[in-house]
């Protein structure tokens, strides 16, 4: 891969303040070595205070964030990026994603911005999230640089498999937001199997089958951190292949995050 990502990462969306600085820090105290935000989670100054509080080296972390749509027009991208950056109070960041394309988002404009953000130092690596294959391909085009990642919603009942053949095809990363289901698939037949086989959780085996996948990286978010040190240490468990082919055979499909102007429901 262009870019080595951690097997794990902290996703922060739906956190802020105090609660959400707090499980940064639990979060890199722990072992973790990547985290995620958006200008969306409106959590930024938080993740950066997290950092801050951690114990651990701000070279030593993967920090990421996203532009919102709104914000993907040329001169808003380069403007709201490095305003980014003082929320987080950081010099650049790792990866910076294009949030969805919708709202401002024109691939001509947005991926210049994008682009010359990295030219400018602004972050080290530009990525995606929310894209098809089509749109992909359209933003390889467009770009000098490599797409370093693409974040997509990937659980083991949307496993997103063309998303991943693309990601190992063209060397950047699948980043993996909502790897747990939002909890709502935990009672699918197959992942308890597998749970009961290891005498651990659903949740543990959706991080497992995750970090076995190639090109596949998960960001489990949690406030909590018994959670997020147990999300932590999922990523050791070893699914034999029985296990895998178990989980791979569930036919039941559901996607949670699933917007009306997505570019796939177009």
């Amino acid at each position: 891969m262009s870019l080595d990502l951690p097997d794990i990462g902290l996703g922060t969306s739906g956190t802020k303040g105090h609660e959400c600085a707090d499980a940064v820090a639990t979060a890199l105290d722990a072992g973790y070595r990547f985290v995620d935000t958006a200008q969306m989670y409106d959590n930024e100054p938080a993740v950066g205070a997290g950092i801050r509080l951690s114990e651990v080296d701000r070279e030593d972390v993967l920090l990421a964030s996203k532009i919102l749509p709104d914000n993907l027009g040329y001169e808003d991208a380069k403007r709201t990026s490095r305003e980014s950056l003082e929320r987080l109070s950081v010099d650049e960041l790792d990866l910076l994603y294009v949030h969805w394309p919708t709202g401002a988002y024109d691939p001509e404009e947005s991926l210049r911005a994008l682009q010359e953000l990295q030219d400018e130092g602004v972050t080290r690596n530009v990525a995606v999230s929310n894209f098809t294959p089509e749109l992909l391909d359209e933003a390889r085009e467009i770009l000098d640089s490599d797409i370093a990642a693409h974040q997509v919603e990937c659980h083991p009942l949307l496993p997103q498999d063309e998303l991943r053949e693309y990601a190992a095809e063209h060397d950047h990363t699948l980043v993996g937001y909502c790897p747990l289901g939002q909890g709502e698939i935990f009672d699918t037949p197959e992942l308890q199997t597998v749970a009961d086989r290891h005498d651990t959780t659903p949740a543990a085996v959706c991080i497992a089958w995750a970090v076995e996948k190639e090109a596949l990286v998960p960001i489990p978010k949690s406030a909590t951190p018994e959670h997020i040190r147990a999300n932590y240490e999922a990523a050791s468990l070893d699914l034999t292949e029985e296990d895998m082919a178990t989980i791979d055979g569930i036919e039941a499909e559901e996607r949670l995050i699933d917007p009306d102007g997505a570019a796939w429901n177009q």
